[in-house]
């Protein structure tokens, strides 16, 4: 699954640069997640960082954009060219 960013968002602005995919840009309201984008940090990291640094815990998995961690990882490799 990718991840999304609910309108609890305060637009603190620390997940956006936290995010290795450059999924994650100011929305009309709050922040969005590009789910073609989003790995959820497969391939970077152990844990996605936008949720570990969100001050309010506004980034759940999104139920509408379910990847398997074989599909994160082959998303990985296209985003960085190695596929």
């Amino acid at each position: 699954m990718s991840l999304i960013i609910t309108d609890e968002c305060i637009n603190c602005d620390v997940c956006e640069p936290e995010c290795p995919n450059e999924a994650i840009s100011q929305g009309d309201e709050i922040y969005v997640i590009d789910p073609k984008k989003c790995t959820e940090c497969v391939g970077h990291y152990d844990e996605p960082q936008c949720q570990q640094v969100c001050p309010v815990d506004c980034i759940p998995l999104d139920i509408n954009n379910k990847e398997t961690e074989e599909q994160l990882m082959e998303k990985y490799l296209q985003l960085t060219g190695q596929l």
